[in-house]
């Protein structure tokens, strides 16, 4: 039989609050934290809203020599590794280090600190051939995704299968997805794994603005992202973090960890079709998801939440409304489906880390939380998306899913150990 996996430990990063508790809270209150950007002066671009996170990262315990090695992106892996470790209960040294691994997903990595070396080294960008001469030491670090796997591994003495998944918005599920692989078979018996990211910065928000799939409700930042409100027009941009000690079934009941949700199932597909388009009948999802249910060996009746992707484009959320009516049958229709993006903004391949923590933490107090900003549902959309506000709602089975650029649909089914035949 295939070694189970488990998730004991928690850490958090995340916009309108810093902390797993704050995080939930943030959630459950279906309040937004987007806001007009301040990492910046964004009154030349198209979109100028974004969910920042409030993080002093001598707060929380790193050094001035950490915070100038370590991007953004890297303060707050670390910074969520500290927290999930110490949630786990998990003491230096007992479990063997060759036994740890960690997996980290990111879709833009450092891109705070390479687009400011760039405007040094260029000369706010008048020189075509850079002086390397004003480069600072870390510029590799910067330039090299797995630092950040590198960085928590670091902090916790891993040395068991180190990796970065950078597969776009679908990065941290996909990183949880394989941290999992790895202690099924045997590889590992702790995974510290989860998605990060830090994208606030003039190049990204000048991205989307090209392919204007970012919202434009400028006057009303915090009630800008509106996933399946008939006025949604696209999302809002966002930071964070969410690590999370994944952990060999049997080896957490050895040392009576608390276990917070099973991941039962993970599957990821391609649709083969568009770099950033998606097809309406949402196929490519419903297969991801119903390969991880086949893997939980649980039935699509079973369902009690579903953590959507809600980017409020009209694309997407026509397709994987597709997708979750596809896939679920008329058990669609009985179950709560939300996006916690309305609050936290979309942190690309961090979010979907976050997504996964909030439905261990729905299954463990039993509620589900809303779709902010959801006042006027489109029509054309007809599934139970949690308007506003939180709904108390016993969660044995969560299913997350998620979307990225190159057509990567994922999806992953968490349930609670006990309520489940396995």
């Amino acid at each position: 039989m295939s070694r189970r996996v488990v998730i004991t430990g928690i850490g958090v990063v995340a916009p309108g609050g810093v902390g797993t508790p704050a995080y939930w809270q943030r959630l459950l209150s279906g309040r937004s934290a987007t806001r007009t950007i301040t990492a910046f002066d964004p009154s030349g671009f198209r979109s100028r809203m974004a969910a920042e996170c409030d993080f002093d990262p001598t707060a929380y315990g790193l050094t001035p020599q950490e915070i100038r090695r370590m991007d953004r992106t890297a303060q707050f892996a670390v910074v969520c590794t500290a927290e999930c470790v110490a949630d786990a209960g998990l003491a230096g040294g007992e479990v063997p280090a060759t036994r740890v691994g960690v997996t980290v997903g990111s879709a833009v990595g450092a891109t705070i600190k390479l687009e400011s070396e760039y405007v040094v080294l260029s000369d706010g960008g008048r020189r075509w051939e850079v002086d390397p001469g004003y480069a600072v030491p870390h510029l590799y670090d910067y330039l090299v995704p797995s630092s950040l796997a590198a960085e928590v591994a670091w902090k916790v003495g891993a040395e068991g299968p180190v990796s970065v998944v950078s597969d776009g918005c679908t990065a941290g599920i996909d990183a949880l997805g394989y941290a999992a692989q790895v202690i099924r078979c045997g590889d590992a018996d702790v995974m510290i794994a989860g998605g990060t990211e830090a994208p606030i910065a003039p190049i990204t928000v000048a991205c989307f603005d090209a392919i204007k799939a970012t919202s434009v409700h400028n006057d009303d930042p915090e009630h800008a992202h509106r996933p399946y409100d008939v006025s949604r027009n696209g999302f809002v941009l966002g930071e964070g973090a969410a690590m999370l000690v994944l952990e060999e079934y049997e080896h957490a009941r050895r040392r009576g960890a608390r276990v917070y949700a099973e991941i039962a199932g993970v599957a990821t597909r391609a649709n083969a079709f568009h770099m950033t388009g998606l097809q309406a009948e949402g196929r490519e999802m419903a297969e991801a998801i119903r390969v991880a249910l086949d893997q939980a060996r649980i039935g699509a009746d079973r369902v009690d939440w579903v953590s959507m992707h809600g980017t409020g484009t009209k694309q997407n959320d026509r397709h994987e409304t597709s997708a979750i009516k596809r896939s679920l049958g008329p058990h669609a229709y009985r179950t709560p489906a939300s996006s916690i993006k309305s609050m936290i903004g979309h942190s690309l391949g961090a979010v979907g880390a976050l997504e996964t923590a909030a439905c261990a933490l729905a299954i463990t107090h039993g509620a589900v939380p809303p779709t902010a900003n959801l006042h006027r549902q489109d029509p054309e959309l007809d599934l139970d998306y949690v308007p506003l506000q939180a709904r108390e709602h016993r969660v044995d089975v969560a299913l997350n899913v998620g979307s990225g650029f190159g057509g990567f649909q994922s999806a992953m089914v968490l349930c609670r150990p006990e309520a489940v035949s396995r």
